[in-house]
């Protein structure tokens, strides 16, 4: 255990401190823009994602991942904050909080991974687009400065690494661009441009809301909104980056986590939060493995905003623009498109639906939560065709045998009931169930009306060799006469 936590804090410490200054840079521009998005003061952002951040380091689930305020929540924030203010959203933020470690006291953060691959890939395609439009307003109507240096700060981010990858590329990138533009005066957009930043440390703040259940009315929908879509991205995230390096994650312990940052983060001017894929991916392909990252990403960050400041605000959005696009390009699984000929159409159909619905609302949740649907529709169309009823050939007149095999469930009821034949006037009919698992009530009814129908011709009717879990379910809800069946059948 010693062993483990020293690997996750001290085991790389030079490239987590690298990458982690990298992500420092690159959340400034991104925590205003989000602050904007939910209509409250950059400082809320930027407290946020420097509390989120360093908290998260040491109760999140998934070291190297990087947690702070994000677009998605941003989006959810908008219509309480116009309504009721700020200190309501201090107070949503909280119980956010407090409902996701509710979550991840009941251990429910592991289900994650009945999401499929097609969703994921899906999310993290869309995550891609969306990564690339956001940096579009910088783009469009820009002077040909800003293009050039864009075009410049790609060339470093991708030729850099040619030379040396000691220090990231994309860190080079910022501090060359960053230097052209202050050493020549070019006429670009600055950080600066994008609002003020606050000059003082987060102090610790109750929400000043009415402990009323009014109070809690207003803010308990949007709070488990929050707390739902903060999971989902962060679980999701978390799934991502243990693909990418190869490493496992604690998804109960990460789902715990967040819910501790986001109870700290209002508690010190914030607004709640959760992993970003953009900075996530910045981290460890920058070479981030460590804990450490993400606690330098987040201190790195106040020392920024509080300390340099001045310097900090002069860095050209060019040189982030370019690095978000090297984000984008490398998010975007570019061999899903590739191989979308050979893929099952089942699972493009999932992948893409997710895709799109995701980039047209702009709600992450919206898109999982139907690739998730359409994953779930069509795995039972695929399971429930398993089921098969084979008719056995019997020397003896008016005897007629059946052997299935196969899940019987809600989605295969009726598959079952259409494979027995009903015509002629059998006498005696036997049903080996040996192989078949059965799922659910509607097996159970499904079980009932094939009996049923040949008692109605007058055949006596044996269903054999259920399982106890099986039986035990015929014997609770299972409606045919069970003294017409002989020992060792459905009872």
């Amino acid at each position: 255990m010693i062993a483990s936590a020293r690997q996750q804090w001290l085991g790389n410490p030079r490239r987590d401190l690298l990458a982690g200054t990298v992500v420092a840079l690159a959340l400034i521009p991104e925590a205003i823009a989000f602050s904007i998005i939910a209509g409250v003061d950059p400082a809320v952002g930027l407290y946020a994602s420097f509390v989120i951040a360093v908290t998260i380091a040491f109760v999140g689930g998934r070291p190297a991942m990087i947690s702070a305020a994000t677009g998605a929540m941003a989006l959810l924030m908008a219509t309480l904050v116009r309504e009721h203010g700020l200190e309501y959203l201090f107070a949503a933020s909280l119980l956010c909080g407090v409902f996701q470690i509710g979550i991840g006291l009941l251990k429910l953060g592991r289900y994650i991974r009945f999401v499929s691959r097609s969703v994921m890939t899906g999310f993290v395609n869309a995550l891609a687009i969306l990564i690339f439009m956001a940096q579009l307003p910088e783009l469009v109507g820009a002077n040909w400065q800003t293009y050039a240096l864009v075009v410049a700060a790609l060339a470093i981010i991708y030729g850099f690494p040619r030379l040396t990858r000691a220090v990231p590329s994309p860190l080079v990138a910022i501090v060359v661009v960053s230097g052209v533009v202050m050493a020549t005066g070019l006429d670009v957009r600055t950080v600066g441009d994008m609002g003020q930043m606050p000059t003082t440390l987060p102090m610790f703040h109750l929400p000043a809301v009415p402990l009323t259940w009014e109070t809690f009315v207003i803010i308990a929908p949007v709070s488990a909104t929050l707390a739902f879509v903060g999971l989902l991205e962060s679980l999701l995230t978390a799934n991502l980056i243990d693909d990418i390096t190869d490493t496992p994650s604690d998804k109960d312990r990460e789902t715990r986590g967040q819910g501790i940052a986001n109870i700290l983060s209002p508690l010190f001017g914030g607004m709640a939060g959760c992993a970003m894929i953009g900075q996530s991916i910045i981290n460890v392909t920058s070479g981030a493995r460590g804990r450490l990252s993400t606690l330098w990403a987040g201190l790195f960050l106040l020392f920024l905003i509080l300390v340099l400041q001045d310097w900090v605000a002069r860095i050209p959005m060019a040189a982030l623009v370019a690095v978000m696009i090297m984000v984008s390009v490398g998010t975007f699984d570019w061999k899903s498109v590739r191989n979308l000929p050979a893929t099952p159409l089942q699972s493009s159909i999932v992948m893409i639906a997710t895709t799109v619905t995701v980039v047209l609302t702009h709600d992450l949740s919206k898109g999982v939560l139907l690739g998730v649907v359409l994953s779930a529709v069509f795995f039972m169309r695929k399971v429930g065709k398993t089921i098969v009823v084979q008719e056995i050939e019997t020397s003896e007149e008016g005897r007629l045998r059946y052997r299935v095999s196969g899940n019987l469930f809600f989605a295969s009821a009726d598959v079952f009931a259409a494979s027995f034949e009903h015509h002629g006037q059998p006498t005696q009919v036997e049903i080996d169930m040996t192989d078949v698992h059965l799922w659910d009530l509607t097996g159970v009814a499904a079980v009932d009306k094939v009996v049923f129908r040949y008692r109605r011709q007058g055949a006596t009717v044996e269903v054999l060799g259920m399982n106890e879990a099986a039986r035990t379910l015929v014997s609770q809800v299972g409606k045919h006469d069970k003294s017409h069946l002989p020992a060792g059948a459905a009872h």
